[in-house]
């Protein structure tokens, strides 16, 4: 190695009380990071008075829930899970838009591509899981990053013009008296995906019809 050169970088050393909740709860803290459920403080000390020092596992708890891996979960919207790994209640809409965040800005120190087609896909995708209004989603993760929001203003505009185009491919299908198969050959599409953007349209028109 060249005199000057930097060295291999060191393993950074585990904090001692993620390691012993690894070996407690590898289906929380294992190979695959899972969404903690709110309390899980309180539940770690009282399952375990004698093992844990508070500000040691209030520490190590920061860690693991600001690790990337954990925010990827979360990102994810899985719900979060008890010390016995059962799912126990659905993440809020604005934890997962705010992980979807934060997860975004730390690829993007790194990437090569651009991530944003994907961060806006992953938006659109999240805001429809919440089964909020556009209204409703806006004010619950809404932030005082303009940047961030504008990313959100772009994710709805992609939004809408899918829902558009979605709309107008159905009125068309309808009209023709085609089957679906048929319908898609005339345009040179893939039946599935077809399938995929009527099914989308009829979910919009039965939610404009039911608001």
């Amino acid at each position: 190695m060249p005199a000057g050169a930097p060295g291999p970088r060191a393993p950074q050393r585990v904090h001692p009380a993620l390691e012993q909740l690894a070996g407690l709860y590898p289906h929380l803290f294992g190979a695959v990071f899972r969404p903690l459920k709110r309390g899980i403080f309180q539940d770690l000390l009282a399952a375990h008075p004698e093992l844990f020092e508070r500000e040691a596992l209030k520490v190590a708890l920061g860690i693991h829930t600001r690790s990337t891996r954990y925010l990827q979960s979360v990102a994810a919207g899985d719900k979060r899970h008890d010390l016995q790994g059962q799912p126990v209640e659905d993440m809020a809409p604005e934890h997962v838009h705010h992980a979807l965040l934060e997860v975004y800005r730390r690829k993007k120190a790194r990437a090569t591509e651009d991530l944003l087609p994907k961060l806006r896909n992953r938006m659109i995708a999240a805001f429809e899981a919440s089964g909020l209004t556009r209204e409703a989603y806006t004010e619950l993760v809404q932030s005082r990053d303009e940047a961030a929001n504008a990313i959100l203003e772009e994710a709805f505009a992609e939004w809408a013009a899918r829902n558009a185009k979605d709309e107008a491919l159905l009125r068309a299908f309808e009209a023709s008296g085609q089957t679906l198969e048929a319908f898609a050959d005339m345009y040179g599409m893939v039946p599935r995906t077809v399938g995929q953007q009527l099914e989308r349209a009829r979910r919009l028109a039965a939610a404009g019809a039911s608001a």
